[in-house]
Protein backbone atom coordinates (compact mmCIF):
# COMPACT_ATOMS: atom_id res chain seq x y z
CA UNK A 1 0.00 0.00 0.00
CA UNK A 2 1.45 3.18 -0.76
CA UNK A 3 2.25 5.69 2.02
CA UNK A 4 -0.63 8.29 0.38
CA UNK A 5 -3.09 5.41 0.88
CA UNK A 6 -1.84 4.75 4.69
CA UNK A 7 -2.48 8.13 5.28
CA UNK A 8 -6.06 7.95 3.71
CA UNK A 9 -6.69 5.10 5.59
CA UNK A 10 -5.45 6.45 9.00
CA UNK A 11 -6.90 9.58 8.60
CA UNK A 12 -10.28 7.79 8.15
CA UNK A 13 -10.75 7.11 11.29
CA UNK A 14 -13.30 9.12 14.02
CA UNK A 15 -10.85 10.99 16.49
CA UNK A 16 -12.42 8.90 19.27
CA UNK A 17 -10.56 6.05 17.98
CA UNK A 18 -7.27 7.72 20.09
CA UNK A 19 -3.99 8.33 19.06
CA UNK A 20 -2.46 7.58 15.47
CA UNK A 21 0.47 5.13 15.97
CA UNK A 22 1.93 5.28 12.82
CA UNK A 23 2.68 9.29 13.47
CA UNK A 24 6.79 9.43 13.35
CA UNK A 25 6.98 11.40 17.15
CA UNK A 26 9.50 10.85 19.50
CA UNK A 27 8.73 7.96 21.88
CA UNK A 28 8.45 9.89 24.25
CA UNK A 29 5.49 12.04 23.20
CA UNK A 30 4.18 9.26 22.17
CA UNK A 31 3.70 7.95 25.83
CA UNK A 32 2.74 11.35 26.92
CA UNK A 33 -0.37 10.95 24.22
CA UNK A 34 -1.10 7.88 25.71
CA UNK A 35 -1.45 9.26 29.21
CA UNK A 36 -3.69 12.46 28.18
CA UNK A 37 -5.87 10.17 25.96
CA UNK A 38 -6.64 7.97 29.55
CA UNK A 39 -7.12 10.73 31.30
CA UNK A 40 -9.98 12.54 28.90
CA UNK A 41 -11.41 9.01 28.66
CA UNK A 42 -11.78 9.29 32.46
CA UNK A 43 -13.16 13.12 32.61
CA UNK A 44 -16.52 12.55 32.16
CA UNK A 45 -18.55 14.73 29.25
CA UNK A 46 -19.52 18.21 30.69
CA UNK A 47 -23.08 18.41 31.40
CA UNK A 48 -25.17 21.78 32.35
CA UNK A 49 -24.91 20.65 36.11
CA UNK A 50 -21.50 21.52 35.62
CA UNK A 51 -21.02 25.09 36.91
CA UNK A 52 -18.12 25.76 34.23
CA UNK A 53 -21.10 24.72 31.36
CA UNK A 54 -24.27 25.59 32.94
CA UNK A 55 -25.11 28.46 30.37
CA UNK A 56 -23.79 26.04 27.15
CA UNK A 57 -25.05 23.54 24.81
CA UNK A 58 -23.34 20.68 25.39
CA UNK A 59 -25.31 18.88 23.21
CA UNK A 60 -23.13 20.42 20.51
CA UNK A 61 -19.80 18.56 21.98
CA UNK A 62 -20.58 14.81 20.51
CA UNK A 63 -17.33 14.37 18.80
CA UNK A 64 -18.70 10.64 17.72
CA UNK A 65 -19.18 12.44 13.95
CA UNK A 66 -15.78 14.01 13.60
CA UNK A 67 -12.31 12.13 12.15
CA UNK A 68 -8.93 12.89 11.57
CA UNK A 69 -7.73 15.18 8.72
CA UNK A 70 -7.52 13.48 5.84
CA UNK A 71 -3.99 13.76 3.14
CA UNK A 72 -4.23 16.65 0.83
CA UNK A 73 -3.90 16.62 -2.94
CA UNK A 74 -1.81 19.43 -4.46
CA UNK A 75 -4.98 21.00 -5.57
CA UNK A 76 -6.57 21.05 -2.20
CA UNK A 77 -2.86 22.97 -1.40
CA UNK A 78 -2.35 25.50 -3.92
CA UNK A 79 -6.14 26.60 -2.92
CA UNK A 80 -4.94 26.87 0.41
CA UNK A 81 -1.83 28.37 -0.18
CA UNK A 82 -4.67 31.48 -2.52
CA UNK A 83 -6.48 31.97 0.16
CA UNK A 84 -4.23 32.66 2.96
CA UNK A 85 -4.66 36.51 2.33
CA UNK A 86 -3.40 38.51 5.48
CA UNK A 87 -0.75 40.87 6.97
CA UNK A 88 1.12 42.52 4.16
CA UNK A 89 4.44 42.23 6.13
CA UNK A 90 5.59 39.87 8.26
CA UNK A 91 8.94 38.60 9.47
CA UNK A 92 8.23 34.68 9.35
CA UNK A 93 5.00 32.89 8.30
CA UNK A 94 3.23 28.85 8.66
CA UNK A 95 0.64 27.75 6.84
CA UNK A 96 -1.05 24.66 8.28
CA UNK A 97 -4.31 23.02 6.47
CA UNK A 98 -5.90 19.83 8.22
CA UNK A 99 -2.80 20.11 10.88
CA UNK A 100 -0.35 19.76 7.55
CA UNK A 101 2.26 22.20 6.97
CA UNK A 102 1.36 23.56 3.23
CA UNK A 103 4.04 26.28 3.45
CA UNK A 104 6.69 27.83 5.66
CA UNK A 105 8.27 30.94 5.32
CA UNK A 106 10.80 31.27 7.60
CA UNK A 107 12.78 34.11 9.60
CA UNK A 108 15.52 36.07 8.38
CA UNK A 109 19.38 35.05 8.27
CA UNK A 110 19.88 37.65 11.15
CA UNK A 111 17.46 37.01 13.46
CA UNK A 112 18.23 32.98 12.93
CA UNK A 113 22.17 33.99 13.69
CA UNK A 114 20.60 36.22 17.05
CA UNK A 115 18.93 32.55 18.10
CA UNK A 116 15.30 32.83 17.16
CA UNK A 117 14.12 29.51 16.58
CA UNK A 118 11.03 29.51 14.31
CA UNK A 119 9.66 25.54 13.20
CA UNK A 120 7.15 23.55 13.20
CA UNK A 121 5.95 21.59 16.75
CA UNK A 122 6.75 18.19 15.16
CA UNK A 123 10.85 19.50 14.40
CA UNK A 124 11.07 21.26 17.64
CA UNK A 125 10.11 18.49 19.72
CA UNK A 126 12.76 16.53 18.68
CA UNK A 127 15.22 19.48 17.88
CA UNK A 128 14.93 21.56 21.09
CA UNK A 129 13.26 18.94 23.20
CA UNK A 130 14.38 20.29 26.47
CA UNK A 131 12.97 23.62 25.77
CA UNK A 132 9.72 22.08 24.57
CA UNK A 133 9.21 19.41 27.63
CA UNK A 134 9.46 22.04 29.60
CA UNK A 135 6.95 24.49 28.68
CA UNK A 136 4.59 22.52 26.70
CA UNK A 137 1.59 22.37 28.23
CA UNK A 138 3.07 22.87 31.43
CA UNK A 139 -0.26 24.63 33.18
CA UNK A 140 -3.43 23.07 33.92
CA UNK A 141 -6.71 23.39 32.20
CA UNK A 142 -9.04 25.09 34.89
CA UNK A 143 -11.60 26.80 33.55
CA UNK A 144 -13.58 23.53 32.62
CA UNK A 145 -12.14 22.36 29.56
CA UNK A 146 -9.59 20.01 31.06
CA UNK A 147 -11.40 16.97 29.27
CA UNK A 148 -10.49 18.64 25.97
CA UNK A 149 -7.30 19.96 26.75
CA UNK A 150 -6.24 15.61 27.20
CA UNK A 151 -7.46 15.41 23.89
CA UNK A 152 -5.74 17.90 22.18
CA UNK A 153 -2.19 16.53 23.97
CA UNK A 154 -3.69 13.21 23.11
CA UNK A 155 -4.06 13.80 19.31
CA UNK A 156 -2.13 16.83 18.71
CA UNK A 157 0.31 16.24 15.74
CA UNK A 158 1.97 19.69 14.86
CA UNK A 159 1.75 23.38 15.41
CA UNK A 160 4.13 26.45 15.98
CA UNK A 161 7.09 26.70 18.18
CA UNK A 162 8.75 29.95 18.98
CA UNK A 163 11.85 30.79 20.60
CA UNK A 164 12.37 34.39 21.18
CA UNK A 165 16.10 35.03 22.99
CA UNK A 166 17.33 36.97 25.34
CA UNK A 167 17.09 41.23 24.10
CA UNK A 168 15.82 39.98 20.28
CA UNK A 169 13.29 42.24 19.33
CA UNK A 170 11.10 41.06 16.39
CA UNK A 171 10.00 44.21 14.70
CA UNK A 172 7.29 42.72 12.58
CA UNK A 173 4.58 39.94 13.01
CA UNK A 174 4.77 36.41 13.09
CA UNK A 175 1.95 34.96 10.76
CA UNK A 176 0.80 32.15 11.14
CA UNK A 177 -3.21 30.24 9.40
CA UNK A 178 -4.88 27.26 10.54
CA UNK A 179 -7.47 26.02 7.94
CA UNK A 180 -10.22 23.23 8.12
CA UNK A 181 -10.43 21.35 4.72
CA UNK A 182 -13.04 18.68 4.21
CA UNK A 183 -16.51 17.43 5.71
CA UNK A 184 -16.23 16.47 9.71
CA UNK A 185 -12.59 16.87 9.90
CA UNK A 186 -11.00 17.72 13.03
CA UNK A 187 -7.74 19.86 13.71
CA UNK A 188 -5.57 20.61 16.71
CA UNK A 189 -3.96 23.68 16.36
CA UNK A 190 -1.32 24.55 18.77
CA UNK A 191 1.37 27.14 19.27
CA UNK A 192 4.25 27.23 21.73
CA UNK A 193 5.57 30.77 22.40
CA UNK A 194 8.91 31.54 24.49
CA UNK A 195 10.25 34.77 24.60
CA UNK A 196 13.63 34.92 27.07
CA UNK A 197 14.59 38.28 29.42
CA UNK A 198 14.07 41.66 27.47
CA UNK A 199 12.58 39.91 24.12
CA UNK A 200 9.70 40.81 22.15
CA UNK A 201 7.35 39.75 19.66
CA UNK A 202 3.80 39.87 18.12
CA UNK A 203 1.97 36.93 16.50
CA UNK A 204 -1.13 36.71 14.24
CA UNK A 205 -3.14 33.85 14.28
CA UNK A 206 -5.26 33.24 12.18
CA UNK A 207 -8.21 30.57 11.90
CA UNK A 208 -10.18 29.65 8.76
CA UNK A 209 -12.64 27.00 6.88
CA UNK A 210 -11.85 26.34 3.27
CA UNK A 211 -15.84 25.63 2.74
CA UNK A 212 -17.52 28.21 4.75
CA UNK A 213 -20.81 25.56 5.62
CA UNK A 214 -18.92 22.42 6.32
CA UNK A 215 -19.02 20.30 9.47
CA UNK A 216 -15.47 20.37 11.28
CA UNK A 217 -14.07 20.43 15.25
CA UNK A 218 -11.20 22.29 16.01
CA UNK A 219 -9.45 22.03 19.27
CA UNK A 220 -6.51 24.42 19.92
CA UNK A 221 -4.22 25.08 23.01
CA UNK A 222 -1.83 28.20 23.14
CA UNK A 223 1.39 28.26 25.78
CA UNK A 224 2.03 31.71 25.87
CA UNK A 225 5.64 31.87 27.85
CA UNK A 226 6.71 35.82 28.75
CA UNK A 227 10.18 36.13 30.46
CA UNK A 228 11.73 38.94 32.12
CA UNK A 229 10.66 41.96 30.86
CA UNK A 230 9.87 40.81 27.82
CA UNK A 231 6.25 41.89 25.84
CA UNK A 232 4.40 39.73 23.76
CA UNK A 233 1.32 40.16 22.03
CA UNK A 234 -1.06 37.59 20.86
CA UNK A 235 -3.37 38.26 18.27
CA UNK A 236 -6.44 35.94 17.30
CA UNK A 237 -8.87 36.13 14.14
CA UNK A 238 -11.31 33.35 14.33
CA UNK A 239 -13.34 32.98 11.68
CA UNK A 240 -13.97 28.61 11.36
CA UNK A 241 -17.13 28.02 8.99
CA UNK A 242 -20.71 28.56 10.27
CA UNK A 243 -21.24 24.47 11.66
CA UNK A 244 -17.93 23.93 13.37
CA UNK A 245 -17.52 23.62 16.55
CA UNK A 246 -14.26 25.11 18.19
CA UNK A 247 -12.27 25.18 21.78
CA UNK A 248 -9.45 26.81 22.24
CA UNK A 249 -7.63 26.82 25.18
CA UNK A 250 -4.71 29.53 25.91
CA UNK A 251 -2.43 29.92 28.67
CA UNK A 252 -0.02 32.74 29.44
CA UNK A 253 2.70 33.00 32.16
CA UNK A 254 4.25 36.25 32.42
CA UNK A 255 7.61 36.79 34.73
CA UNK A 256 8.85 39.81 36.38
CA UNK A 257 8.41 42.93 35.13
CA UNK A 258 7.24 41.50 31.90
CA UNK A 259 3.94 42.04 30.00
CA UNK A 260 1.55 40.08 27.46
CA UNK A 261 -1.64 41.31 25.94
CA UNK A 262 -4.16 39.03 24.34
CA UNK A 263 -6.24 40.02 21.40
CA UNK A 264 -8.86 37.46 20.26
CA UNK A 265 -11.32 38.32 17.40
CA UNK A 266 -14.63 36.03 17.14
CA UNK A 267 -16.32 35.84 14.02
CA UNK A 268 -16.88 32.61 12.92
CA UNK A 269 -18.14 28.72 13.68
CA UNK A 270 -21.35 27.75 15.17
CA UNK A 271 -20.29 27.48 18.70
CA UNK A 272 -16.76 28.44 20.00
CA UNK A 273 -15.78 28.25 23.33
CA UNK A 274 -12.71 30.46 24.36
CA UNK A 275 -10.60 29.68 27.70
CA UNK A 276 -7.83 32.07 28.47
CA UNK A 277 -5.53 31.55 31.81
CA UNK A 278 -3.05 34.33 32.42
CA UNK A 279 -0.80 33.44 35.21
CA UNK A 280 1.51 36.78 36.59
CA UNK A 281 4.17 34.84 38.49
CA UNK A 282 6.70 37.90 38.61
CA UNK A 283 6.67 41.15 40.11
CA UNK A 284 6.12 44.19 37.87
CA UNK A 285 3.99 41.37 35.38
CA UNK A 286 1.32 42.66 33.37
CA UNK A 287 -1.36 41.12 31.47
CA UNK A 288 -4.12 42.67 28.97
CA UNK A 289 -6.86 40.41 27.91
CA UNK A 290 -9.28 41.89 25.68
CA UNK A 291 -11.74 40.21 23.07
CA UNK A 292 -14.41 41.08 20.06
CA UNK A 293 -17.47 39.11 19.13
CA UNK A 294 -19.72 39.15 16.54
CA UNK A 295 -22.55 36.55 16.55
CA UNK A 296 -25.41 36.13 14.11
CA UNK A 297 -27.83 33.71 13.17
CA UNK A 298 -27.76 30.84 15.75
CA UNK A 299 -23.80 31.49 16.58
CA UNK A 300 -22.61 30.68 20.44
CA UNK A 301 -19.68 31.98 21.81
CA UNK A 302 -18.44 31.02 25.27
CA UNK A 303 -15.68 33.02 27.28
CA UNK A 304 -13.73 31.97 30.50
CA UNK A 305 -11.42 33.93 31.77
CA UNK A 306 -9.01 34.14 34.90
CA UNK A 307 -5.78 36.25 36.09
CA UNK A 308 -4.32 34.65 38.56
CA UNK A 309 -1.82 37.08 40.45
CA UNK A 310 0.58 35.21 42.50
CA UNK A 311 2.98 37.14 43.18
CA UNK A 312 2.47 40.40 44.49
CA UNK A 313 2.95 43.98 42.38
CA UNK A 314 1.51 43.08 39.53
CA UNK A 315 -1.21 44.36 37.03
CA UNK A 316 -3.95 42.92 34.83
CA UNK A 317 -7.27 44.55 32.58
CA UNK A 318 -9.75 42.78 30.83
CA UNK A 319 -11.71 44.42 28.26
CA UNK A 320 -14.44 41.70 26.21
CA UNK A 321 -16.91 43.70 24.08
CA UNK A 322 -19.87 41.38 22.88
CA UNK A 323 -22.30 42.10 19.63
CA UNK A 324 -25.26 39.69 18.83
CA UNK A 325 -27.84 39.42 16.03
CA UNK A 326 -30.85 37.37 15.08
CA UNK A 327 -30.91 34.19 17.84
CA UNK A 328 -27.10 34.49 18.81
CA UNK A 329 -26.01 33.81 22.37
CA UNK A 330 -22.51 35.12 23.94
CA UNK A 331 -21.94 33.81 27.54
CA UNK A 332 -18.88 35.38 29.60
CA UNK A 333 -17.50 34.23 33.06
CA UNK A 334 -14.47 35.57 34.24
Amino acid sequence: MSSIAQDETVNSKGILSGPIESRDLPDWFREQQAAAWEKFESIPRPTRKDQAWRFSNVDLLDLSQFQFSPALSDDDRANVLTYSRGLNEFAARLIFAGDQLIERNVVSDDLKKRGVIFQPLERAMIEHADLFQKYFMSQPAVLGSAKFAALHKALVSNGTFLFVPRGVEIEQPIEIFHWLRGEGVSVFPHLLLITDELAKVTVVEHFRSCDPRASGFACGVNDLIAGPGAKVTYVCAQNWGSNVVALQMNTTAVDHDASAMSLNLNLGSKYSRFESLSRLIGEGARSDLLAVAVATNEQEFDARTLQDHISPHTASDLLYKNALDDRARCTFGG
